[in-house]
């Protein structure tokens, strides 16, 4: 059966199992929650990691569902970490707060709820009714708009029964904190000596004294939400990577004007133009900017990609990367990044800091893309020496130093690194940094911006690197066990109530699998339409990674119900599917044959 052909609409009965998390609950005023607690109230689970950009988009796009079924739907956050750092309750605290989240978090460092929910990606979306069952599953970004649907037949449904229970939720906010920043992300060194520090969780940007400490200004007023990179261009502006308004600006720091430059506001579907007007192309979350060869770079972080904004044309347009998510170098058109951070230029090179990949890479004039330190999505570490066996933990900023070197904000090893191209070796310049996201050079000191510590910290350059102990680690989660030969891999999707797939322009799905090391397909990888597929596995590799990336594009559908005024025109409104997924895979004699990864539904095979 394709996985993408419709089912029956009935409901399927699945008890949810209890949430249970080492670190316990944050944003509940110190009580613990049990599904017990939670009974008569439409229960969302967010399965999220904090390094991941596509767990931030998803935090966006379900806050106007939270606030509209606030008297009915309880939103809990299941924090599962993929990176050491992550498993620290103190990151786990500082990120709720960092990425304003106002529902109750469970921190499950061990990943116990993760595994009781069988959850196999970043981000998962699991609805739970007021029962106490699981009803729906949902994979990866653009599934609000489906979930609210759901929210609004289970309202019904339950009150009809008397089973559903509103009121006030269980959310309870915790104290803020004065500090002159709060999550500082990107900082620039103006003309006037003073500093440009983008302070992300209150939207705005700050000028500093060249001491680093003493506000001058405050900078925006509802222009920015969580602005990230900052870099001077040759008339004096400063550009900004809007992050999360999907928008690159200006900033005057001599009239203290604003002005959006490039992006509509919205974010960056599969589909949507990749070149042309700035102010008419969709971004996807840039997080970082840099002054290379007469243009604007952009790490795009929210699509894995490099574009350049043009200000003499006006125009933007994909400089690097696919969209697919991994470390694939090469020409720039074929490479593939991991939510690229952090950009620094020289006059021959591009330094990126491609943090899912925790690597160092670069791309030459030549427009071939390079990785200096770093392997892959799932290896990470604080390993020093030769740059082939050199371990990162998803750095978040690059600075180009005078001799030719650079120098790594090494966000979770709390340190700066430093990449010698003369030498091929890795060094550590300092340690005891708390997330450090970005740094710039004044004189001879380098400014860290220390995110987690809400302050910029002025060091000098050292002589002499650092001497630590080297750690590896790699992502820790099961291996599923599949069997030799012949895998069916099933993406399960389920058009929501009321839509059908948009066939209009052709195919509505894309399916696309690779694996790590390649060698584990003997057959099956590539890109087709259908979301199933028929893989072969090598049987001389007996273990690997199944990267599967999918997509399904589904519209209102008339004649379910839909009228022309709730879709706001003549046209239907459209809403895209998309996640991608790394599977730890096993091949063991009495493993599955049969591999179901959930985008929208149930598994009900």
């Amino acid at each position: 059966m394709n996985a993408a052909s419709p089912a029956p609409r009935r409901r399927a009965r699945v008890r949810a199992p209890e949430l249970i998390g080492k670190g316990g609950w944050l944003n509940t005023g110190g009580n613990d929650l049990t599904l017990a607690d939670l009974r008569g109230r439409i229960t969302i689970l967010d399965f999220w990691t904090f390094c991941c950009i596509n767990c931030l988009h998803v935090l966006d796009e379900l806050r106007e569902l939270e606030e509209k079924h606030r008297d009915t739907t309880v939103i809990i956050g299941v924090h599962s970490p993929k990176f050491v750092h992550e498993a620290e309750h103190q990151a786990v605290v500082d990120a709720v707060e960092r990425y304003e989240v106002h529902h109750p978090v469970l921190d499950d460092p061990e990943l116990a709820t993760w595994k009781q929910y069988a959850v196999r990606a970043w981000p998962t979306l699991v609805v739970i009714d007021p029962e106490g069952y699981v009803v729906a599953q949902h994979a990866g970004e653009g599934h609000a708009h489906a979930i609210e649907r759901l929210v609004e037949q289970l309202e019904i449904e339950h009150e009809a029964k008397g089973t559903l229970r509103r009121g006030d939720g269980p959310y309870v906010p915790p104290e803020p904190v004065a500090t002159d920043l709060r999550f500082p992300g990107k900082a620039v060194r103006l003309p006037s000596g003073r500093l440009l520090v983008s302070d992300s969780t209150r939207h705005q940007l700050v000028e500093l004294e060249a001491d680093g400490e003493t506000v001058v200004r405050r900078i925006g007023d509802g222009e920015f939400r969580e602005p990230q990179g900052l870099a001077l261009l040759p008339s004096g502006k400063v550009i900004v990577a809007d992050t999360v308004n999907h928008a690159l600006r200006t900033f005057d720091p001599g009239t203290g004007a604003i002005e959006r430059v490039a992006g509509t506001g919205r974010q960056w579907w599969q589909g949507s133009p990749t070149s042309g007007p700035a102010l008419e192309v969709d971004l996807s979350s840039p997080w970082d900017v840099a002054w290379w060869q007469g243009k604007v770079w952009i790490a795009m972080a929210g699509v894995h990609q490099l574009w350049t904004y043009d200000p003499e044309t006006g125009t933007v347009e994909v400089a690097a990367g696919t969209t697919n998510e991994g470390l694939v170098d090469g020409p720039a058109a074929e490479a593939w990044f991991a939510q690229p951070s952090g950009l620094a230029a020289t006059e021959d090179r591009l330094w990126i800091a491609d943090s899912e990949t925790s690597a160092l890479r670069w791309i030459g004039t030549d427009g071939v893309v390079h990785t200096a330190v770093g392997t892959g999505l799932f290896d990470f570490g604080h390993r020093d020496g030769e740059a082939g066996q050199a371990l990162l933990q998803h750095p978040l900023g690059v600075t180009a130093l005078p001799d030719g070197s650079v120098a790594v904000s090494d966000t979770y090893n709390h340190a700066l690194r430093r990449y010698d191209p003369a030498t091929d070796a890795v060094t550590t310049l300092a340690t005891d940094l708390r997330e450090p996201s970005g740094a710039v050079l004044d004189g001879d000191e380098i400014v860290v911006v220390e995110s987690a510590r809400h302050r910029l910290t002025r060091l000098r350059l050292p002589e002499e690197a650092v001497r630590v102990e080297a750690v590896a680690h790699r992502t820790q989660r099961a291996a599923t066990e599949v069997a030799p030969g012949t895998l069916r891999l099933d993406v399960v999707f389920r058009a929501p109530e009321g839509q059908k797939l948009d066939t209009r322009y052709g195919p509505s799905t894309r399916l696309l699998v690779s694996s790590t090391p390649p060698e584990l397909l003997a057959a099956g990888e590539g890109a087709g339409t259908d979301l199933f597929r028929e893989l072969e596995l090598n049987p001389a590799v007996t273990e690997g990674v199944l990267h599967v990336s999918a997509m399904a594009a589904s519209c209102d559908d008339p004649a379910g119900g839909t009228s022309q005024s709730e879709t706001g025109g003549e046209y239907p409104a459209c809403h895209v599917h998309q996640q991608d997924w790394g599977v730890p895979v096993r091949v063991t004699p009495d493993g599955a044959a049969r591999l179901p990864l959930v985008l929208a539904g149930m598994d009900e095979a």
